[in-house]
């Protein structure tokens, strides 16, 4: 079947269309690994009501933004969906999305530029997760679209340290010396690259109550294989599909390291225990700060979704009061060792905090997961009359949304700035800049 790329879609796919008949126009397609304009010999994979899906056995016209891939393992492992496009026309890519999305999702027409913020496209990352399996021994990635272990033995989008580790982790494999209790394993780099937190996720609780388990061998064996590794951390599954992060008895602290790292900024040094969310993007951290803090200075601002306090610390600098919202408890208690005496720091969910607050705010910045804002707190925010909000988002789909209630209730958008912080994937991250 012969299909013609119309454009690229959120989600890493091209889309294009069967053939129309008398009914209607024709089904839509999606195609991994595809660039506008290219003219294709696919297969159909998968055929649902309202859309296909297909694979591309052959590209006939390629693109002139058509390159080489980076990395041998692009294609088959799910973790990238742009390495087959030149990195500018990558950012062309996420920028029509992004300013599609806004259109489609939110009726919001952008009267203004979307200012691109380029990432070095190698090495930009400071944590990968991997999998593992031990009887014979395998470490990787999800394959495409499923669940199968794809091995792996480079990561070009993860920095140098950590690929040195991900070699270290094949010959501790080759040797029988990774514990079978072991299933992933985590690693998180500090910012100049030098130091390593490792994070494991294990199934056996055995060494907690003293019995003999390999788990203790291999850390021992990791460590002495990377001493740039301070601090394993290891995590268990609940019952309820939680990760929860073990407790390590005192007399095996040595053995085990540090719990967290200090991650340096030109702001200030973090704590990141293992467990707590900070950005990945090594190079585009000041970056990012810079845009949401820059020039904004007051009496007091709000922090929400502050995670280890990335923002608060920053405006903490600039304003006379700050204060920080994280409902997660490893976050949260990152959070109150990162921030100065005039940040309040507040653990509890967004959506009880917002309804409760009462004195006039100059700044509200927000990054949210990725499903965005619940329901009430877009209310409560659009009815607050507050004059400044940063709104930091990872998902175009579900900022727009948010936007629509945001925008119809007297904000309007004075900036527009796309941070690239996931070169070679899909993901799209912006920053809007909110006045009313």
């Amino acid at each position: 079947m012969l299909l013609t790329i119309d454009k690229l879609i959120y989600g890493g796919n091209g889309l294009a269309r069967l053939p129309a008949d008398e009914k209607a126009r024709g089904k839509a397609v999606f195609l991994p690994f595809v660039l506008e304009g290219e003219r294709v010999e696919a297969e159909i994979t998968e055929q649902k009501p309202g859309f296909a899906r297909a694979r591309a056995e052959k590209i006939l016209e390629a693109s002139p933004q058509r390159v080489q891939p980076g990395c041998p393992y692009f294609g088959e492992c799910g973790g990238c969906h742009y390495q087959h496009a030149g990195y500018e026309h990558q950012l062309q890519i996420k920028s029509a999305i992004l300013r599609e999305t806004l259109r489609r999702v939110g009726k919001i027409e952008l009267a203004q530029e979307i200012r691109v913020h380029a990432s070095p496209p190698w090495n930009y990352r400071n944590r990968a997760r991997l999998r593992l399996r031990t009887r014979p021994f395998v470490l990787g990635y999800n394959r495409l679209r499923w669940s199968e272990l794809l091995a792996v033995e480079q990561c070009p989008i993860s920095s140098p340290l950590i690929n040195r580790a991900i070699a270290a982790l094949w010959e501790l494999g080759r040797t029988d010396k990774v514990s079978t209790d072991v299933t992933e394993i985590e690693f998180f780099a500090n910012a100049d690259d030098t130091q390593l937190l490792a994070e494991l996720t294990a199934e056996d609780r055995g060494w907690r109550q003293g019995r003999k388990s390999d788990l203790l061998q291999f850390v021992r064996a990791l460590r002495a294989a990377m001493p740039q590794i301070t601090g394993v951390a290891v995590f268990h599954t609940t019952g309820q599909g939680v990760l929860e992060r073990e407790h390590i008895p005192a007399e095996l602290q040595q053995t085990f390291g540090a719990d967290h790292l200090l991650y340096s900024t030109s702001t200030a040094s973090y704590r990141v225990s293992a467990g707590s969310f900070f950005q990945t993007n090594r190079f585009l951290i000041d970056k990012l700060v810079e845009l949401v803090t820059g020039g904004r200075a007051g009496g007091y601002a709000l922090d929400l979704y502050a995670g280890t306090g990335l923002f608060s610390v920053a405006l903490a600098k600039k304003f006379r009061e700050v204060g920080a919202v994280e409902s997660a408890p490893l976050s949260f208690h990152d959070l109150k060792q990162n921030c100065p005496a005039n940040v309040r720091c507040f653990r509890e969910p967004v959506e009880r905090f917002v309804g409760n607050i009462e004195r006039p705010l100059d700044l509200i910045v927000l990054d949210p997961p990725r499903a965005g804002l619940a329901e009430k707190v877009t209310r409560l925010l659009a009815d607050s009359g507050m004059p400044r909000i940063a709104y930091v988002s990872c998902d175009p789909a579900t900022l727009a949304r948010d936007l629509t209630v945001l925008t119809g209730s007297g904000y309007r958008i004075e900036e527009a700035h796309l941070v690239d912080l996931f070169p070679q994937t899909f993901h799209i991250e912006s920053l809007l800049q909110l006045v009313r």
